[in-house]
């Protein structure tokens, strides 16, 4: 080995130990926000992310903690801060905001937050982070407005803090349209928060390494990633390949179409052919379509790569204009993930005709975000006499879809990957109570390899009052998970009082005095002939509880 070769491999690990360091800086800066976010949904669920960008707005890297739908739309939403803003004009200490659903993250309720880094007198970088606050006004998170005007307070590109100085009107203008000023001012904050966490770990990372600049490890990171990222779609034949999807949609049902075409250096998913823009607020806009679409084809053809701006300039997503994944200004869009998320199977679903026998089945897809208040909390009744104001969140989880050679995960929040909200915590902060949250048997696709399972949720108030919570984001009520290579699929979701009656829409139901709102997550689809199941598989179900004796019966024709 001559000596230029030897000084080329020790500049090559030297880069990538520069590398791994800007992961974990990033990681800090995405830690703050969960040690500091007053929100449940982001203390607990880790609905958020953080990354660190180079001057061009390109995505370096990313933190692990955080979702891919505020990750991968995030990667493109710094461009727009910089079309507002040039980094020319930025300074020390300089903060950055908006919530716009079509240049940042989808909805109003994610504010994402860009701060320019200095090493010295000169800008290095840039931090960005978003996460999900409680409420923004307008009518909470429910999909029945019929545009964003009425979804809450949209904030354009501002400064929220200039040189240092907190910019008080922009809070003042929000909180007074929030229901929930303390959560979301203790978030934005947060957010700020972690972005100066990030700058300071970067300083100290260039003076470790003796940087000046981290545009050369920005080049070495994004070209790296790329040429990976190429040479995995290899893997896949070049071609053109199809897929569908039926979604309940609100009023009428939403179809999802889709062509994949396959190139030697690029993938590009067409949706041409889906539904219109709903007149409801479940629509995904296409920073979201893009960011979870991209997920999916990552997932399977290279999940090892990092994700940062070379990784994903190899996927691209199109739709038409209006359609329910690109709708225009001023679409309702509050619910947008409940499209949005099931588009990683869209993508795993074109997949499969390239891929046989590599893909798992359909998952339930999207979370069940179960927004509660008292009753009246969003009309000028109020909360009614010896009745306590609240307007928290929890969130439901079905099944994940088999996977080759393995079950399905049960209660997994996949493609989201947010964490579950601990029940002591919603308790903690309203009067609810959780009578039950537990696994639902019999409800993971059968198959040679089971669908992962849902679950089944019970709520009721300890006070002698009614309270509301909103269905915004129940699907896979009528169009179940599917199985894939010859699985079943998983159960549909419902949601009913303990009495019995059925909701069966995506409207805010109010839950009568001293009754029970219960919700049965879908399951996720099966893998293979359920018939192929080991015995010794479906033994050991029956003894967790996973199925029944009945459903063993039924869906593998065992009888022990």
């Amino acid at each position: 080995m001559n000596a230029n070769h030897s000084a080329n491999a020790l500049e090559i690990i030297h880069q990538q130990v520069m590398w791994n360091r800007l992961i974990a800086v990033v990681e800090e800066q995405a830690q703050t926000i969960l040690r500091t976010a007053f929100g449940s949904v982001v203390r607990e669920a880790g609905d958020l992310s953080a990354g660190i960008y180079d001057l061009e707005g390109r995505m370096i890297a990313q933190a692990v903690t955080g979702t891919p739908g505020h990750v991968n739309t995030m990667a493109r939403a710094v461009d727009h801060f910089l079309a507002r803003f040039p980094v020319a004009g930025m300074k020390r200490g300089d903060v950055y905001v908006t919530n716009d659903p079509w240049l940042g993250t989808g909805h109003l309720f994610d504010f994402v937050v860009v701060s320019p880094a200095f090493a010295g007198d000169e800008p290095v970088a840039l931090f960005a982070s978003t996460c999900h606050v409680i409420d923004v006004g307008g009518r909470g998170f429910t999909a029945e407005a019929r545009s964003i005007y009425e979804e809450g307070i949209a904030i354009p590109h501002m400064k929220l803090r200039d040189r240092g100085q907190l910019n008080e009107d922009f809070f003042s203008i929000l909180l007074a349209n929030s229901r929930n000023p303390v959560e979301v001012k203790g978030d934005i904050l947060s957010l700020v928060s972690c972005n100066d966490t990030g700058e300071a770990r970067l300083r100290d990372m260039m003076a470790e390494f003796g940087l000046k600049s981290i545009a050369p490890l920005a080049d070495f990171i994004i070209d790296n990633s790329r040429d990976a990222m190429i040479n995995a779609i290899g893997a896949v034949p070049n071609g053109s390949y199809r897929t569908d999807m039926e979604l309940d949609g609100y009023d009428e049902p939403v179809f999802i179409r889709a062509e994949m075409k396959v190139a030697d250096e690029e993938i590009v998913i067409d949706y041409h052919g889906t539904s219109r823009a709903s007149a409801y607020g479940i629509n995904s806009p296409l920073c979201y379509t893009e960011a979870y679409t991209c997920f999916g084809l990552k997932c399977i053809i290279a999940p090892s790569v990092p994700n940062n701006h070379g990784s994903l300039s190899v996927f691209r997503a199109v739709a038409e204009e209006g359609s329910a994944v690109h709708p225009v200004h001023p679409s309702p869009v509050t619910a947008r993930h409940v499209i949005g998320q099931m588009l990683p199977d869209i993508a795993f679903g074109c997949l499969s005709s390239a891929l046989e026998g590599q893909i798992p089945a359909e998952s339930a897809g999207s979370i069940w975000v179960l927004p509660f208040a008292n009753a009246g909390s969003n009309s000028a009744g109020g909360a009614g006499a010896n009745s306590s104001v609240f307007n928290v969140m929890n969130v439901g989880m079905g099944g994940v879809g088999a996977r080759p050679g393995k079950d399905g995960l049960s209660v997994t929040a996949f493609p989201s990957g947010v964490g579950a909200i601990p029940v002591e915590v919603t308790e903690t902060e309203s009067p609810l109570v959780f009578w039950r949250k537990e696994f639902l048997p019999d409800s993971g696709g059968p198959g040679a390899f089971r669908g992962g399972l849902g679950q089944v949720i019970e709520v009721g108030n300890t006070e002698d009052h009614p309270f509301t919570v909103s269905a915004a984001t129940f699907d896979r009520m009528r169009n179940p998970a599917r199985g894939r290579d010859g699985g079943r699929p998983g159960i549909t979701g419902a949601a009913r009082l303990a009495s019995g009656k059925e909701f069966t829409d995506k409207a805010v139901h109010t839950i009568p005095q001293g009754e029970r709102f219960i919700v049965e997550l879908p399951g996720g689809g099966g893998l293979g002939n359920p018939h192929d199941r080991q015995p010794a598989r479906i033994q050991s179900d029956l003894e967790a509880g996973y199925i029944t004796e009945d459903g063993a019966k039924k869906d593998y024709g065992f009888s022990g």
